[in-house]
């Protein structure tokens, strides 16, 4: 079975769990980058029943958020339900630039509370389709193509979903969140060569020269983080701006401040080597939107 059909097997499996435990369709997680784009049109071969969600993260490219309504007024015509969700923290409204100054420092490489407010806050107690692949990162290489989220990693529980391992029916009773990812085994190339075969509309931002098309300034986008601010100049001035609020933020609690300014924050953000001092530390400072205050 090539990888096409194995991806639409997992799918359909992934489909009838939902129904059946859940008694609601599968539901897509919808980027608009290119992993996603190919399990949507995965989902549409499968033919399932499914619904489409988009975290609204408000740091993403306009072209992002133009492709994702393009794409949505799409599939809403042909009755798949779709959902555009804005973030919460705490209860509240909240953006990437509110986020900032609340939490108390920028978004780091091995601190992306972002992430976890941002984007990754909804759909509890579903079957949940992510276009996540291994061969993106060293984290990744552990997934499994089945997984129910653990309080911490050591209790993450990792499923043989291809052979039908069934112990994923217990955590479904207990109407935990499982995440499914179809498209965990292909290649970068695999994933570019389908779009092509399929002759899917992708996002723009991948024309304008981008490999990927995630949140403007994202520290895990390394040096093409300059590039990126290039394009869109206005995300360097907000991110500024939250730096300083940032700043001000500390002080009337009482925090120390390594960088006085939001200049010397972004430069050292920016890993400007020209800029003393380390983000990560911020007086000894560690945690995200969960630590403990």
């Amino acid at each position: 079975m090539d990888k096409e059909q194995t991806a639409i097997e997992r799918l359909r499996q992934a489909a009838e769990l939902s129904e059946f435990y859940y008694q609601k369709p599968l539901m897509l997680t919808y980027s608009g980058g290119k992993d996603s784009e190919v399990c949507l049109e995965l989902a549409k071969r499968a033919g399932i029943a499914f619904e489409a969600i988009h975290s609204l993260t408000t740091a993403d490219a306009p072209e992002t958020v133009r492709h994702v309504r393009k794409k949505f007024y799409e599939l809403e015509l042909s009755g798949v339900h779709c959902e555009i969700l804005r973030p919460r923290y705490k209860g509240r409204p909240t953006s990437m630039w509110s986020l900032i100054p609340q939490i108390g420092f920028p978004p780091l490489r091995t601190q992306r509370y972002c992430c976890q407010v941002l984007k990754e806050g909804a759909s509890q107690h579903r079957v949940v389709v992510i276009g996540v692949r291994k061969e993106e990162s060293v984290t990744r290489r552990g997934y499994a193509v089945a997984e129910k989220e653990g309080s911490r990693k050591a209790t993450k529980q990792k499923f043989d979903f291809d052979n039908r391992d069934e112990r994923i029916i217990a955590p479904c009773q207990a109407k935990a969140k499982i995440k499914i990812h179809p498209i965990l085994d292909w290649s970068n190339a695999e994933v570019w060569a389908y779009l092509r075969d399929c002759k899917t509309e992708i996002n723009t931002v991948y024309n304008m020269g981008f490999s990927r098309c995630g949140c403007i300034g994202c520290p895990m986008a390394g040096k093409s983080r300059y590039k990126e601010f290039q394009v869109w100049p206005a995300f360097e001035k907000m991110y500024r701006h939250a730096f300083g609020r940032m700043i001000e933020a500390r002080e009337a609690m009482g925090k120390p401040n390594q960088h006085k300014t939001a200049d010397e924050v972004f430069r050292r953000w920016m890993e400007d080597e020209n800029v003393d001092g380390q983000l990560d530390i911020f007086g000894g400072e560690v945690g995200g939107p969960n630590r403990q205050a």
